[in-house]
């Protein structure tokens, strides 16, 4: 298990890095993280879903991403209150306390889980959640899991955000004497300058925690993932490697206060001649060649905060000037005529922007699944591949026309609208700019009608992902010791 003194500290990297370096040496990994907070979430073949971190690191482990990787995943709707999604089907709206009560019983649920990835996997590298260290909360993900099935677990540090040394030797002081005789050693992350001047420092460490440090892993600058939750958003993105990042086509994405799945940005951030930034006023929205609004959680709040901001009538102006739209799943729900919510926030009838001839109404069941198809939109006839997660099911009026149709396993059909001027799209697919021909095309043609000289640098996202897993894999293989990290996973699967 990997624990992490706070989040963001690194845990995440540390284990899609594991299991990067593990898959390279022929050996069966996954990851596992038994309780997920985010908005940001992966569709599995089998359309269940889980926290997109737990997805990727599947990917980076050659595995087929499954619902038992992230048996519990927690979607906040409010500031205390989450869809609680076990085993990648959602189980309600809860308020913190509600789910508090829940926790013994998902206890069982995560261990289950557990267990069945160890029956299928010669390794299964466990994740953290937060802090191991949360006194005050019942503890269904960090050690209190290792300590039920037997697993050794390393601490990670942050020592960029400073006071790694106090955190390292603190989370260790709180822990009960059982959870504490877990952790097997400590890790040292995104250090800016000499790792031999922190020697005296990690040897006085390790003599008052009486564990030892596997290593200092340096900062490096340009390595990301698919972002797990807010805390991430303000860092570097996916990017090809050599490549300057770009200014020829501005796009201004809607920061919405719930957005959820922005890692749809990734795709369009790896294209250097693009120019992707996050806008929360109407001021700061300029004159854009391409706004997208995200996906939400909490699409109908989401869409009164957009309306408070003064967004929609800069957006409004923006599309007048020319600029194009796209709305993603909620953020295609929130252009159309109306929205009506008996589910996820119970207001009812509520009006939308009115931009495209779409009518959505929610349903208390929840759509997760893979889709394919193929879009005419820009031009030629391109393969289009993406997921949707939504309660909401849009249905497009005469007044909007498709530009997606839809041809797999679930049917055929159309998908998505588009007005009449071509300038306002929305669609309830995620993914989309994944697929790098349609991403080609499609920018393209907002560069045709913005007159821009926009040219596809003809990169590919999968390329990219794949590199930033060996990037990874190749850091921690330098800078850990590898030998006893070998040890410590022996350890666990004794």
């Amino acid at each position: 298990m990997v624990c992490g003194t706070a989040s963001d500290v690194g845990k995440t990297h540390v284990v899609t890095g594991l299991c990067r370096l593990l898959a390279r040496r022929g050996v069966r990994a996954c990851p596992f993280k038994a309780q997920n907070m985010a908005l940001n979430s992966y569709v599995t073949p089998s359309g269940h879903e889980i926290a997109r971190a737990q997805g990727v690191q599947a990917l980076a482990a050659g595995a087929v991403p499954e619902a038992a990787m992230n048996p519990v995943l927690l979607k906040p709707t409010g500031e205390r209150t989450s869809q609680v999604v076990v085993m990648g089907r959602p189980l309600g709206h809860l308020e913190a306390k509600e789910y508090q009560a829940e926790k013994p019983r998902l206890l069982q649920v995560v261990l289950d889980a557990l267990s069945s990835l160890r029956e299928r996997f010669e390794v299964v590298v466990c994740e953290g959640a937060g802090s191991p260290a949360e006194v005050n909360l019942e503890d269904i993900v960090n050690l209190r899991v290792a300590g039920e099935a037997g697993l050794p677990a390393v601490l990670v540090g942050d020592i960029d955000r400073g006071g790694v040394f106090a955190s390292l030797y603190g989370t260790l002081a709180l822990l009960p004497p059982g959870q504490r005789r877990l952790v097997r050693g400590l890790v040292v992350n995104k250090l800016r300058g000499d790792p031999v001047l922190l020697g005296p420092g990690l040897a006085d460490l390790e003599r008052r925690c009486g564990v030892p440090c596997l290593g200092v892993l340096p900062f490096t600058h340009g390595l990301s993932l698919d972002a797990e939750d807010s805390l991430a958003l303000a860092g570097p993105r996916p990017s090809p490697a050599g490549e300057p990042a770009g200014e020829s086509l501005d796009v201004a994405a809607v920061h919405l206060p719930r957005m959820a799945n922005f890692t749809d940005l990734d795709a369009l951030s790896i294209e250097p001649g693009v120019g992707v930034r996050l806008v929360q006023t109407a001021a700061a929205l300029g004159d854009p060649d391409l706004v997208i609004v995200p996906g939400s959680k909490a699409t109908v709040s989401d869409l009164a905060w957009l309306r408070g901001r003064g967004l929609d009538r800069a957006l409004a102006a923006a599309r007048e000037r020319g600029t194009v739209v796209l709305g993603l799943c909620g953020g295609y729900q929130m252009l159309g005529r109306v929205i009506v919510d008996e589910v996820e926030s119970g207001a009812g009838k509520v009006e939308g922007l009115g931009w495209l001839d779409v009518v959505t109404m929610f349903r208390p069941d929840k759509v997760t699944r893979q889709r394919r198809g193929w879009s005419r939109f820009a031009g030629a006839v391109q393969r289009v591949s993406g997921y949707e997660i939504h309660h909401g099911r849009p249905e497009a009026g005469p007044g909007a026309e498709p530009f997606i149709h839809l041809d797999d396993a679930y049917g055929a059909g159309p998908e998505g609208a588009v007005d009449s001027s071509g300038t306002v799209l929305g669609t309830s697919l995620h993914g989309l700019f994944e697929e790098d021909g349609w991403r080609a095309a499609f920018l393209s043609e907002v560069g045709r009608r913005r007159r821009r000289r926009f040219r596809p640098a003809g990169v590919s996202f999968d390329s990219a992902r794949q590199a930033q897993f060996d990037r990874l894999a190749d850091l921690l293989e330098a800078h850990l010791d590898m030998g006893a990290v070998e040890a410590i996973i022996e350890e666990g699967a004794r």
